[in-house]
């Protein structure tokens, strides 16, 4: 599992005073309240920052950099990723993921036999939708609802879903 788990990208700066857009890509943007410290990936590297102040702006999260005070310093950060310490996440709920957990997962059918790997994850909206790449890139996409996603067992780093009727094989 990964220690880091990332939170949004860095768009663009906001005024002149240091502060940053960020998209978040988290499911619950009210996470970022709490937020103390976070990670931005700069140039490979990630950069420890501490979190001074947070403001909501429609989708978007206006956070300021402690240390930080204007457009020019905060300039460089434009594009990059935003993550937080594992430790320091929101706690999940039963049945709940992070998604950085759920990619890479070997998935196979309820009788046992092997699809491929989870490798991406689709937001809807209503639900999301997972990725599975087979052999030969054959792909299949599965609802994230109970009636497809039988088991999930991060543990053994596995998946076991129920094809649906009309579902290609």
């Amino acid at each position: 599992m990964e220690d880091l788990l990332q939170v949004g990208v860095i768009t663009s700066t906001h005024g002149v005073c240091g502060e940053v857009k960020v998209f978040p890509t988290t499911d619950d943007n009210a996470r970022f309240k709490q937020l103390k410290e976070c990670y931005v990936e700069y140039k490979n590297e990630m950069q420890p920052v501490k979190v001074q102040g947070v403001k909501f702006f429609k989708n978007m999260v206006i956070l300021k950099f402690d240390g930080i005070d204007n457009i020019n310093d905060v300039e460089k950060y434009r594009q990059c990723k935003l993550f937080v310490d594992r430790k320091h996440a929101v706690a999940l709920e039963e049945d709940e993921y992070f998604m950085t957990d759920l990619i890479g997962l070997q998935v196979e059918k309820e009788d046992g036999t092997e699809l491929g790997t989870l490798t991406e994850i689709i937001p809807t909206g209503a639900n999301d939708v997972y990725v599975v790449t087979g052999q030969e890139k054959k792909e299949w996409l599965f609802p994230a609802i109970k009636e497809c996603i039988v088991k999930i067992d991060i543990e053994a780093g596995k998946m076991v879903v129920r094809m649906m009727k009309g579902m290609e094989e």
